[in-house]
């Protein structure tokens, strides 16, 4: 699986919570051949060209910088906060992210296959329905709503960034 994929979220995974709770749930995958940790896969997620471009935004957006140095003190468990999120949850393997509004959540997961020759990569997103006054019903906003279709794009290009930068420091 080279290309990236959408996919049911894993059972165990930590997003569940949310769609099962009726909120917003994406899950994506690609596979790389080789054996990453985790801690690898945060780093290179985090530190793409792509996702760069996302930090230089909240540094001057919502005054959130953030540093390569700091990517990998999350990688690693050193730290709990990285730019614009703090850790929610880490299992084995994972690793949940909300925003610093409450709004959103960043989930990464690794698998891996073939005694180690093969990693699969997993990126996913939840956005917190908020319910509705009138209806009782939970649904997302307005904005949320309006940027899916860019945001399922973005998504994909992400994992995809993070899937090429792995394989260049493999």
């Amino acid at each position: 699986m080279m290309t990236v994929a959408v996919r049911p979220l894993p059972e165990h995974a930590l997003l569940e919570r949310y769609r099962r709770n009726g909120h917003y749930a994406d899950c994506y995958a690609t596979e790389i051949p080789g054996s990453f940790s985790h801690a690898e896969y945060v780093a290179a997620f985090y530190t793409t060209w792509l996702f760069r471009l996302e930090r230089w935004i909240l540094r001057w957006l919502v005054r959130r910088p953030s540093s390569d140095s700091e990517v990998r003190q999350l990688a690693s468990g050193e730290t709990e906060s990285f730019a614009a999120w703090k850790v929610e949850a880490r299992a084995p393997n994972q690793l949940l992210l909300c925003d610093f509004l409450g709004n959103t959540r960043s989930w990464l997961m690794i698998e891996s296959f073939d005694d180690g020759g093969v990693t699969r990569l997993y990126f996913g997103s939840a956005i917190v329905a908020h319910v509705d006054p009138d209806t009782g019903a939970r649904k997302l906003r307005a904005p949320f709503r309006a940027l899916l279709g860019f945001h399922r794009g973005y998504s994909r290009a992400l994992l995809a960034a993070a899937r090429s930068r792995l394989q260049v420091t493999a």
